[in-house]
């Protein structure tokens, strides 16, 4: 989609994303399937790599951050509705996973639902040069990881809008055999309110 720019206009998007966007599509193919578990586990990170108890890693802080708001959220939209939230939890076979939180038919909301994923996966380098605006002709796959929470909400009343957020944080590997950091991170998200009645 396109960006905002100062003054409310509208960025053009440019055709080297378009391209950059199809890579990203035919990474996303490449992507474990999830694997439904009973019960979400403690981190969505994974094993050993990205120490999980650490205060110092991006990676987990930004996981207990999203997960910490998925609660608060539920919690607060579950008690001033009256009807409790169900919860479906998934993981991938090389790590990563996502926890979805849907209300349905509720007093207050038609539909409600808060989710959090944590990704791994390959960026094709046009994708990764589209992203970040660097220049290079290398051609081997970028190892990135994303997390992010992301909710809609629709509540009966015609007169109240639907409610839509997501916040993420992304993150690109170093190269091989560099050490250390990583090669880029970035926030991302956004928050609307859309009117289903038109005055």
């Amino acid at each position: 989609s396109a960006a905002r720019v100062g003054g409310g206009g509208r960025r053009a998007v440019k055709p080297a994303s378009v391209k950059a966007m199809r890579g990203v599509r035919a990474a996303a193919q490449g992507i474990e399937t999830e694997v439904r578990i009973d019960q979400a586990p403690m981190t969505l990170l994974r094993e050993g790599a990205d120490e999980a108890g650490d205060d110092s890693n991006m990676r987990a802080r930004f996981e207990r951050m999203i997960r910490a708001a998925q609660d608060e959220i539920c919690n607060a939209i579950s008690e001033l509705d009256g009807k409790p939230f169900h919860e479906d939890a998934w993981t991938r076979p090389g790590g990563g996973g996502g926890i979805s939180r849907v209300l349905q038919d509720g007093n207050v909301f038609e539909k409600a639902g808060v989710n959090v994923s944590v990704v791994y996966g390959q960026m094709p380098p046009e994708a990764y040069r589209a992203a970040t605006g660097e220049a290079g002709e290398s051609k081997e796959m970028i190892p990135f990881f994303a997390a992010g929470i992301s909710s809609v909400m629709h509540p009966h009343n015609p007169m109240a809008p639907t409610v839509h957020f997501n916040y993420r944080y992304f993150e690109t590997d170093a190269p091989k055999g560099a050490a250390g950091a990583p090669r880029a991170w970035w926030f991302g998200g956004g928050t609307d309110l859309t009117p289903s009645y038109i005055f």
